[in-house]
This record gives C-alpha cells, sequence and structure tokens, in this order.
C-alpha cells in the first residue's frame, strides 16, 4: 500500500533541504537531485507546494528524466485536500487546436515565401 501524503507534507518539504514535488498525483522526494538538476535549483524550488505537471510536461522531460522518478517516489497525494490537482489531461480546445494549426502553416511557408522572394529578386533586379 502506498503512502498517502497530505498537503501540510508536502508544504512542510518545501526548501533546498527537503523538496518534495507533486507530479501526476504522486509525490517525489527531490532533495538528493536538486544540485544536478539541468534547469538549475531555481526551477524546482519555484514549484514546492503546489503541482508541478503543467510545468513539468511543458519543458518536455526525456525518458531518462522520467526513469529517476519511481525511484524518489514518495506516495500519493490525497485526493481532497487543500490544493486544487492541475488537470494533466490534454484540453479539447478548438481555439487551441487552431492556433497550433496556424503556427504550423506560417512556419511552412514562411520560409517558402522568403526563399521565393529572394530568387524573385535575384531574377528580376539584383546581381
Amino acid at each position: 500500500m502506498s503512502k498517502i501524503v497530505t498537503f501540510a507534507e508536502l508544504k512542510a518539504h518545501s526548501t533546498k533541504e527537503s523538496l518534495y514535488i507533486l507530479l501526476h498525483e504522486k509525490v517525489y522526494d527531490v532533495t538528493k537531485f536538486i544540485d544536478e538538476h539541468p534547469g538549475g535549483d531555481e526551477v524546482i524550488l519555484s514549484e514546492a507546494c503546489k503541482d508541478a505537471t503543467d510545468a513539468f510536461e511543458d519543458v518536455g522531460h526525456s525518458d531518462e528524466a522520467r526513469e529517476l522518478l519511481p525511484n524518489m517516489l514518495i506516495g500519493e497525494f490525497e485526493k481532497d485536500g487543500e490544493l486544487q490537482l492541475n488537470s494533466s489531461k490534454p484540453a479539447n480546445n478548438p481555439a487551441l487546436h487552431d492556433a497550433v494549426e496556424s503556427g504550423s502553416n506560417i512556419m511552412y511557408f514562411l520560409p517558402l515565401g522568403l526563399l521565393g522572394a529572394y530568387f524573385a529578386w535575384r531574377f528580376y533586379g539584383g546581381a
């Protein structure tokens, strides 16, 4: 049976000397890893006492980083505590989908347009 970690326990371990991080409804003791973190200790410390799932996923941690987590696991986070957990499920938001698709189109057509403009300049008026 897994240990249940309360919000009070999470808050009690929020310093560089003893740091617990909440990811995907699980609590990890990252105290020994904090000095080795490639992003620096400030990045991890800024996520203390809150659900760090979104920040962890937004950065896009490697498989190697994820493989370190099981050895740091303390237990499950309390389900009905003071802290509201972030939803780690992707949002089904049409506006977000359209924005990503629009950004993807710009990243595709902008270089092609610049390349076409360069060749037109070279052919019609350049050297």
